[in-house]
């Protein structure tokens, strides 16, 4: 109940819901094309008013609230945990705090659970008046109802620690009389395209959807999983291009598996699970994917190169991504080997390539054509016979016939 879906589904003129619908709509659509499977539960905040009005009346009874101005609010001061989570003393927060600072406030960092509402805004009848809950409140209601008062996982971007998480710690403790909400805390780092920050301002917003245009589910799943979740992430074209050409290498690779044949008991690669075990390391989980692939390049035909070939099949199954066997071939049917790719860049790293294989600075020339080759471009040097000079055409990797371009 965000006060910016209400405004925007009034200036549409149409319900809250029928404004969400369409929005979960396009999520759902998105994960399924990047192999994410459907949650159990996908509870809405306002099918769960009556939880989040028992919650603050727990966290009332047990003396973390005030009133004021028809606002129920929480008091931040009769929690001596709060701060437990950003790892941060109030007084740090507050100096660094990004929070409504109102009249009613005893403390600027002090939050809302309740606030009232005009008879055109949602609103619920409750003790306190007709209102709505706070956006922190409806997640501390939904998790322990469908998860319980302390519960395994939490998950979350970055920027989310404070004040969201850290006051959904405050409020579900204090009302449930626990020490913990989650016994783990998952936060994602913060997503740039081509080392800037992701905004619309910038002209470099991109969404899932318009992705899928130039490349399959599965090469964005895999870019994803190339950083570790912790850690900003990067998204750009050369990875693209990586991601790409990786999951070719991998779809050849399993060809060692006969059609028929059952991975089932070829378990898992051991280092790929072990990075795994170590704070979901999907970078160290992927380098030991690539060494398992050329250990299976390396074996002779037989038994062991079929349960190599098990091992890295199963391992793909376990990060979403069993589809990778046919994936060469799904990937030219489709006509999506042709990756967006800037072709200026393109011309300019092959130019520079020409000036160092000029200067004789070989090793500079090979970094140049594996940088290309990793974006998924395929270079092929001929003299012009006319000049003499050598000239340098290229081409999408094992996809497109014709030359997309001359330097």
């Amino acid at each position: 109940m965000d006060d910016k879906i209400n405004a925007r589904a009034a200036e549409q003129g149409i319900s809250i819901r029928e404004l969400t619908e369409k929005t979960a709509a396009q999520f759902h659509a998105d994960a399924a094309a990047i192999g994410c499977l459907p949650p159990s539960v996908e509870p809405r905040a306002t099918e769960h008013i009556k939880e989040m009005v028992a919650l603050i009346e727990r966290l009332i009874e047990r003396g973390h609230t005030y009133a004021a101005e028809g606002h129920v609010l929480f008091d931040v001061a009769s929690d001596p945990d709060y701060g437990s989570l950003a790892r941060r003393s109030v007084d740090e927060m507050r100096a660094g705090a990004r929070v409504e600072v109102a009249p009613y406030k005893r403390d600027p960092m002090d939050f809302v659970l309740w606030k009232p509402s005009t008879a055109a805004e949602p609103g619920w009848e409750t003790p306190w008046g007709f209102g709505r809950p706070g956006w922190h409140l409806e997640c501390s209601a939904m998790s322990a109802k469908h998860l319980g008062e302390v519960f395994d996982i939490h998950g979350g971007g970055i920027d989310l620690v404070f004040p969201h998480h850290e006051n959904e710690v405050a409020q579900s403790t204090c009302a449930h009389g626990t020490k913990l909400m989650a016994n783990i805390w998952m936060h994602n780092g913060h997503l740039q395209v081509e080392g800037q920050k992701m905004s619309k301002s910038l002209g470099n917003f991109l969404t899932i959807a318009g992705l899928l245009d130039e490349v399959p589910g599965e090469v964005i799943r895999y870019q994803l999983l190339m950083a570790h979740y912790r850690q900003p992430l990067d998204w750009t074209a050369g990875m693209t291009g990586q991601a790409k050409q990786a999951l070719v290498k991998f779809s050849r690779a399993l060809k060692s598996l006969p059609a028929g044949a059952s991975a089932t008991d070829a378990g898992l690669y051991p280092p790929f699970a072990e990075a795994l075990r170590d704070d979901l390391n999907t970078p160290e989980a992927i380098a030991a994917l690539h060494a398992l692939e050329e250990e299976i390049r390396a074996v002779p035909d037989g038994l062991v190169k079929q349960r190599l070939a098990g091992q890295l099949f199963n391992s793909f199954a376990l990060l979403g991504l069993e589809g990778v066997a046919d994936f060469e071939e799904r990937l030219h049917a489709s006509g999506k080997a042709r990756l967006a790719i800037d072709e200026a860049t393109v011309r300019e790293r092959i130019e520079a390539r020409l000036a160092a294989r000029k200067a004789k600075n070989w090793a500079e020339a090979d970094r140049i054509r594996d940088e290309l080759t990793a974006m998924g471009i395929a270079l092929k040097d001929a003299k012009n016979p006319a000049t003499g000079e050598i000239e340098t055409t290229w081409e999408i990797a094992r996809c497109a016939k014709e030359s997309r371009g001359r330097s």
